[in-house]
């Protein structure tokens, strides 16, 4: 019930964009740009994700990071996290000044929630060669959902992060922050994760897919999130429950894009070519299907 709620409210206080068939969007979610030390998960998958946001800029795509972006409870102080991937946000900036990119939070980055810390954090940047400040994402405001809604048939897709009634993540995500902070993230370089994260807890991903799908049943609306690390595109038949999956994995990255009123999963990931070369690929893993077959409200 709880799960039903947060969607709920959510959803009535999300942006609304207005799409049609020939908008560009691409979603990633579960980024955590760490501070580059052992520690940061990102690290290892770092130059294929530039790649991946290269090509989105280059080809006229809106970049939507739906939540968790930045590690924010493990590395508060976001001038260490700015500093170990400069390129990276040249390029996030690059999205951002063409007024190209959406960001919402999650449970990792939650405190942008708090627009104050967004100001103090994110409105500007400092360049330690010439010591001097410039402005870095000035005017960034984070949001919690964002509906996206076509303009001719009136289709709705509900993006959230995907954290909404998962109570260690939710409601008592301090709790969390505080042993990921001060426990778990010491642990991270060994492999060992956090039991009160979905990523690696089968049962806890699998009770949050079925409260997700309860809502879509009942409010017959899309919906795309990220959240659990596990990648989803729905069947034939089955609910249109996607998730993004994530850019955490080992040696690959996953994302959600939605082009010519067509909507696919991809994978970027390192290949070797003949002559041993080393290449980022792009492969479609499922899809693309038409937006529209993903639309579940009775028909009038």
């Amino acid at each position: 019930m709880f799960t039903d709620r947060r969607l709920t409210n959510v959803y009535e206080n999300a942006r609304t964009e207005y799409f049609d068939n020939t908008s560009k969007y691409v979603f990633f979610s579960d980024v955590h740009r760490g501070n580059g030390n052992m520690s940061d998960e990102f690290a290892r998958n770092r130059n294929i994700y530039l790649h991946a946001l290269k090509y989105y800029y280059q080809h006229d795509f809106v970049y939507i990071e739906a939540g968790d972006g930045d590690e924010l409870l493990e590395y508060a102080d976001f001038k260490y996290t700015k500093n170990a991937h400069p390129e990276v946000f040249d390029v996030i900036k690059k999205f951002f000044d063409k007024g190209r990119l959406i960001r919402l939070f999650g449970n990792h980055d939650i405190y942008l929630k708090n627009q104050k810390y967004v100001e103090e954090n994110y409105y500007t940047n400092y360049d330690e060669y010439s010591e001097v400040f410039f402005d870095f994402l000035k005017g960034l405001q984070p949001i919690e959902g964002l509906v996206l809604k076509h303009k001719e048939t009136g289709q709705e897709i509900l993006t959230v992060h995907g954290h909404q009634g998962d109570a260690p993540n939710d409601q008592f995500w301090f709790f969390t922050m505080l042993s990921l902070k001060y426990f778990w993230r010491f642990l991270h370089g060994f492999g060992i994760r956090n039991p009160s994260s979905p990523v690696k807890n089968v049962t806890k991903r699998h009770k949050i897919e079925k409260n997700f799908s309860k809502w879509i049943k009942k409010n017959k609306m899309m919906l795309i999130c990220g959240h659990t690390h596990r990648f989803k595109f729905p069947k034939e038949k089955d609910l249109p429950y996607f998730n993004t999956g994530c850019c955490v994995y080992p040696t690959i990255i996953t994302a959600i894009e939605i082009q010519n009123g067509e909507i696919r999963l991809v994978r970027w990931k390192i290949k070797v070519d003949e002559l041993g070369g080393l290449n980022v690929k792009r492969d479609t893993m499922r899809g693309p299907a038409p937006i529209e077959s993903f639309d579940i409200r009775e028909k009038q």
